[in-house]
């Protein structure tokens, strides 16, 4: 019987248009934001906040790119896009 090694592969989550999360979230994929989230967000991929999302809190990635309203303190290891829509107050570390 050949054994394989299964890799990994990283997930895609959204928080659609409408919703509102008040709390943490820690993922490992890449995550797009199109609601409101009020709190913490974590990734090992890239965020993506779209023209009609919101963060409130704390950003933690590898790479961002904002579209949308951001009042966090972002940090990012690689690279960062702001879109001329975004509106970002906060602290930016990458």
């Amino acid at each position: 019987m050949a054994k394989y090694q299964e890799v990994e592969t990283p997930s895609i989550n959204l928080l659609g248009t409408g919703t509102v999360v008040k709390g943490n979230i820690t993922a490992t994929g890449d995550f797009r934001i199109d609601g409101t989230l009020v709190g913490s967000i974590s990734s090992k991929g890239k965020i993506v906040v779209g023209a009609t999302g919101s963060v409130e809190g704390e950003i933690v990635c590898q790479n961002a790119d904002f579209s949308g309203n951001i009042k966090a303190t972002v940090s990012v290891t690689e690279l960062l896009t702001l879109k001329s829509s975004s509106k970002l107050i906060g602290d930016i570390k990458t």
